[in-house]
Parts: C-alpha cells; structure tokens; sequence
C-alpha cells in the first residue's frame, strides 16, 4: 500500500476537493432554506402559480370529438361508456382526494427535506476534511 508521503500532492488535492465539496453542499442547502424562508414570509405571491399548476383535473379517456359528439346525444359503443363510466368515478375520486392535499405545503415540506439532507451530509464531510488539512498542516509545520 502506497504510503501518503509518495503522493502529497494528489492527497492534498484530494482533501480540498472534498472539504470543498462540503462546503458547497453546506452553502446550496443554506440557500435554498432561505429561498423558501422569504417566499414564505417575505414575497408570500411568489409560490401563487404552484397551487394552480399543481391542481389540475385528470385527462379524459376518450378523444375531444367524441366528447363532443356524446355531448350531441350521440351514441357510444359499450366499451366506450364503460371508459367514460371508469373516468367519471376516477374524477369523483381525485377530486375528494385533492381536496385534502395542499400542494404548495407538500412542496415546501420536500424541498425542506432535501435542503436538510445537503446540509446534513455537507457538514461533517466538511469537517472532517478541513480537520485533517489543518491536522497535516500542523504537523508539517513541526517537521
């Protein structure tokens, strides 16, 4: 096994990418929790056009100008008022299961756990990088 004096250049590259890194993943997740701490309380309209995007109806079944035609008192083949009768109850039940769901506060509470798992993982990574460059250095300096 190669012994760490052969290569301290590699190694000390190697220790600030990392320590570098962590720092980095500290910083984006710090960010983005104070991205999502002013949308909350500071531009409280800047989250307005999440809850309409996310509250949207699922798609028909059938083609737009069948619809229209069922519309028209057309008629519809058996298997075709079966997928309208499948939709009509899928419809019935987004609409009383969206209704307990705030997509907006789902959101937040995703982009929280992701900001928190940066930091989480940045934090020691950082440390302990930055725990050996400074311990390196030391001894570099005693030698």
């Amino acid at each position: 096994m190669p012994d760490k004096k052969h290569y301290p250049l590699i190694r000390t590259i190697y220790l600030y990418i990392f320590a570098l890194l962590g720092l980095v993943l500290v910083t984006i997740g710090a960010v983005n929790f104070l991205n999502m701490g002013l949308k909350a309380f500071v531009f409280t309209k800047a989250d307005q056009n999440m809850e309409i995007n996310f509250e949207r109806p699922i798609s028909s079944p059938l083609p737009v100008e069948k619809m229209e035609e069922f519309g028209e008192g057309s008629e519809l083949s058996e298997e075709e008022l079966a997928l309208v009768q499948d939709w009509l109850e899928e419809y019935k039940i987004w609409q009383t299961e969206s209704g307990k769901i705030n997509y907006l506060v789902s959101d937040r509470h995703r982009s929280a756990s992701i900001n928190l798992s940066l930091i989480l993982i940045g934090i020691p990574l950082y440390l302990y990088y930055w725990a050996t460059i400074k311990r390196e250095m030391k001894k570099e300096k005693t030698v």
